[in-house]
């Protein structure tokens, strides 16, 4: 019908543009809410020869230790490469996995 209220409207048409912005902040949106809820503390871990601590715990690196040992003492039920990434990102490392001995790590707490 001419004068009805639908047949004003115009179907809505998403150009290619706007499908990739609603897809990218759609993407987005997913990606955050994912880091919010794992990455805040699922990857948390501690030294078990260590006592426990409210504010995290620190190991001196032995010689001949890697990251990644420590990571898999750190948390031995746990993928070892989160657990290397969450020492590294705790210390300010960047994506150097080199470590000395005698330095001082901040380790996740549990």
């Amino acid at each position: 019908m001419p004068g009805s209220p639908q047949s004003d409207r115009t179907p809505i048409r998403l150009t290619r543009r706007g499908r990739a912005v609603l897809i990218i902040f759609a993407a987005a949106v997913t990606l955050v809410s994912l880091w919010l809820t794992v990455g805040t503390g699922a990857l948390a871990g501690g030294r078990e020869s260590h006592a426990p601590s409210t504010r995290g715990e620190t190991v001196v690196v032995e010689p001949g230790e890697t990251l990644w040992d420590i990571a898999t003492d750190t948390d031995p039920g746990n993928d070892p490469r989160l657990v290397v990434q969450r020492i590294l990102d705790l210390n300010g490392l960047g994506g150097d996995p080199t470590v000395r001995p005698g330095q001082e790590l901040r380790l996740p707490v549990r």
